[in-house]
């Protein structure tokens, strides 16, 4: 494809991805400029198991065509590609991409992928082209058929290996050194442990303590929906303002205080006791394989956690953690950016999307002169 634009991202800006915000950095650059000014971009990479009806457990390799500018006839991970730009790009749409190259390199269909799991991020170089890559591991229908494509990959070396086929493969063979590391974690990991956790289960029967992340910048009514939601079925909820030490940019204008001040005067004004609900400080780590840890050594214990972030939802469950499931109202309408863009454009229509009494803390933290004031320094929201 030689129109198609990649998701590209400045280095500076790549410890965000580690916090899930994947899109408000990400800009698009044709695929040819992208690699000849070494510019940094998304990948997937996807690692393909089957298993036998017998339990035996076979990986799907590749073996790169000889024709490649980069590692020619290497082994490698079981299909790889670029992650094409869109707006509002997320871990769904990404996963979606790592999917879209398994059936243009070896025909497997969506419909034969029976779990998907996201592994972890991993800063790459190709050619002397940093690329972050998004790692996924699936498994896939036992007896799946192969359809490879000669032009992507080495027909004969491409195939499934069983255990000592692919021990053997990574001992004596030409590899990438990324994609062999992580084969070697799968191989001397259970198959089921990869996908289920099961080993770390955290998951709780009961519903006394829910967990809500958010940003809060700022608090909207899609906000209170979620919250008044959880209130139904939870006697508490621990809500952690995330990314608390940033502040004062056009992505995350307002302090921790300020964010702190629109959620206790909401809930306030809807006569929820201080008792039902704790605030909680999560700054960002910029580290997502330990996130979790990190939040749950601030908020302490809890029962299950709502959020309609897919990043967020993703590392929970990879850590065990039972979440509920989403609960959204209009979610093109009340989402943050769009305020907050709606705002700098001296657009009123953001009032209405916001609780009363956020807007008049808005308007008292000066929040509408300081956004109008960011948005001059940068060249974008």
């Amino acid at each position: 494809m030689k129109n198609e634009m990649l998701a590209c991202i400045d280095d500076e800006h790549i410890k965000y991805l580690q916090s899930g915000q994947i899109s408000k950095y990400l800009y698009p650059i044709e695929r040819k400029k992208a690699h000849e000014k070494k510019i940094t971009h998304l990948v997937t990479r996807l690692f393909i198991l089957s298993k036998s009806p017998k339990g035996e457990i076979n990986y799907l390799v590749q073996k790169r065509s000889k024709n490649k500018s980069s590692y020619p006839e290497y082994y490698t991970d079981s299909s790889s590609g670029h992650v094409l730009w869109v707006k509002n790009l997320n871990l769904a749409k990404i996963k979606k991409d790592a999917l879209r190259e398994l059936e243009e390199e070896f025909g497997i269909p969506s419909k034969a992928i029976q779990k998907v799991r996201f592994y972890e991020l991993n800063e790459e170089e190709d050619n002397k082209t940093r690329e972050i890559g998004y790692v996924f591991i699936a498994l896939v229908n036992y007896g799946t058929p192969l359809y490879p494509d000669p032009n992507e990959l080495d027909i004969e070396g491409s195939r499934f290996y069983n255990k000592a086929e692919l021990d053997n493969l990574l001992k004596n063979e030409k590899s990438v050194d990324h994609s062999r590391k992580i084969w070697r974690i799968i191989l001397n990991s259970d198959v089921e442990s990869l996908f289920e956790n099961k080993k770390e289960l955290k998951i709780s029967r009961y519903k006394n303590i829910a967990l809500f992340i958010g940003r809060f910048q700022p608090l909207h009514h899609g906000h209170i929906y979620v919250l008044s939601n959880i209130l139904k079925s939870y006697k508490k909820v621990k809500i952690g303002i995330g990314s608390s030490q940033l502040s004062n940019t056009t992505n995350d204008p307002f302090t921790y205080t300020e964010r702190k001040e629109f959620l206790n005067a909401a809930l306030k004004k809807r006569n929820i006791s201080s008792n039902r609900y704790n605030i909680y400080s999560i700054p960002d780590i910029f580290n997502a394989d330990k996130w979790v840890e990190h939040v749950v050594s601030i908020v302490g214990e809890f029962d299950a956690v709502f959020s309609n972030s897919d990043w967020i939802r993703t590392l929970f469950q990879n850590k065990g953690f039972r979440v509920e499931k989403k609960i959204v109202i209009f979610k093109n309408k009340f989402n943050g950016s769009k305020i907050r863009r709606l705002i700098i454009k001296n657009d009123k229509s953001w009032k209405p999307l916001v609780p009363k009494e956020v807007m008049e803390l808005i308007e008292k933290f000066d929040g509408i002169n300081r956004l109008n004031s960011l948005s001059g320094m940068a060249d974008g929201i």
